[in-house]
Formats: structure tokens, C-alpha cells, sequence
């Protein structure tokens, strides 16, 4: 069963999904959660902490399934391919997340600035404290996904091996985890013919010799 915050984030998040975020209305959210308007504001403090709260969730549940992706399969490419595709896939589905990665907010989601620190309650639920200091931008979101890609191909790499000495190694699967999120992208701000995985899959096996051979 989930907690009352979740049920409220879920409340919002389908509210959400079918009306544009100026005409939701913090009571019939709590209606549709099941929940007081003051256990609303108990969680979130107001309608600006509820959008901040309901923006970290979905860059929180972003990165988790890019672990996810991560994990699914064994060798190097495949794993950037599995998150690249993924990124594709959700963007698509998920407004907000798609918001979220390339900064365009539209008028429909909410598009909430970190709280001021002086209103920031020190009192509140630790989840909400983190929520008030702001999901993160485009940026962090690629710097994210690329050390979380990197710290998996390295875990994965063959037999234990270390880098070349002069750091080429790391470098190249560096350059590859950045490559694979940055197609990924360009694919959500304009789709092309063909799949992002094939794409990824050829260029990574022309240009990264030292990820392929993993």
C-alpha cells in the first residue's frame, strides 16, 4: 500500500495527464488520494512543493531504470544500446521526462524553480527537503546517466583488466557513455528514420575500439 505521499504524487501525476497543471487543484488531488488537503500540506507545503516533488520523482525513476538498462545485458555496447533505447522509449511516454532532459517545459507541466533556502522547512520530510532544492537540469541529467554508465562497463570489463597507462582506456568508455546518451537525446528532441539502437551500435563499433572489445 502506498504511503500518503506516493498516493498524492500519484494523484498529481494523473491529474497531470489530463489537464494542464494551472487547473489542478490541490483538494481534488487529496480527494483522489484518498488523504486530507492538510496531510497535502503537511507533505509538500503548497502546490509549487507538490510540482517540485512530483519533477524529482520522475528524475529519480529516470536514473533508477537507466540502472536497470544498465544491468540487462552483459556486453558494453549492448548495455549503452539498452539505455539509449530506453531513454527513447520513456521520453516518448513520459512528459515530464521528456521536459526534464531537454529543458522545454511547455505550458501544460509544471516547471518549478528550487525553493528560496528561507523557506525551505527543516522541519519537513526528508523527501521533501530534497525535492525543494530542485530536480536536476539537462546537464546533470547527462553527466548522471554517463557516470552511471561508465561505473557499470567498468565493473563489467573482462577479467579485471586495468585501463591502458596513459588513461586511453578510460577515456574511450568515457567518450562512449556520453556518446550513447547524446544520441539518445537527439533522437527525443527529433526522431529520424531508423532506431537510435542501430545507430549506436554502428558508430560505437567504428569509433570504440577499446568499449567494443569488451
Amino acid at each position: 500500500m502506498p504511503t500518503a505521499r506516493e498516493a498524492l504524487l500519484n494523484a498529481a501525476a494523473a491529474a497531470l495527464a489530463a489537464l494542464p497543471w494551472s487547473a489542478i487543484r490541490m483538494v481534488d488531488v487529496a480527494c483522489a488520494a484518498g488523504v486530507s488537503r492538510q496531510t497535502l500540506y503537511n507533505e509538500f507545503g503548497s502546490k509549487e512543493g507538490l510540482a517540485r516533488a512530483l519533477v524529482r520523482r520522475e528524475a529519480d525513476a529516470y536514473l533508477y531504470g537507466v540502472e536497470g538498462a544498465l544491468r540487462a545485458r552483459s556486453d558494453a555496447i549492448e548495455r549503452l544500446v539498452s539505455v539509449a533505447e530506453w531513454t527513447v522509449v520513456e521520453a516518448s511516454a513520459r512528459p515530464l521526462l521528456r521536459a526534464l532532459l531537454t529543458g522545454c517545459w511547455g505550458d501544460r507541466l509544471p516547471a518549478p524553480r528550487p525553493a528560496p533556502v528561507r523557506h525551505r522547512a527543516p522541519a519537513g520530510p526528508p523527501a521533501q527537503r530534497r525535492a525543494d532544492g530542485g530536480a536536476p537540469d539537462p546537464g546533470e541529467l547527462v553527466a548522471a546517466v554517463r557516470e552511471r554508465s561508465r561505473a557499470a562497463l567498468g565493473q563489467g570489463h573482462r577479467g579485471g583488466e586495468e585501463a591502458d597507462g596513459d588513461g586511453t582506456g578510460d577515456d574511450a568508455v568515457e567518450a562512449a557513455c556520453e556518446m550513447a546518451v547524446r544520441l539518445a537525446l537527439s533522437y527525443v528532441v527529433a526522431p529520424g528514420p531508423g532506431d537510435v539502437g542501430s545507430l549506436l551500435r554502428r558508430v560505437l563499433s567504428a569509433t570504440s575500439p577499446t568499449t567494443g572489445g569488451r
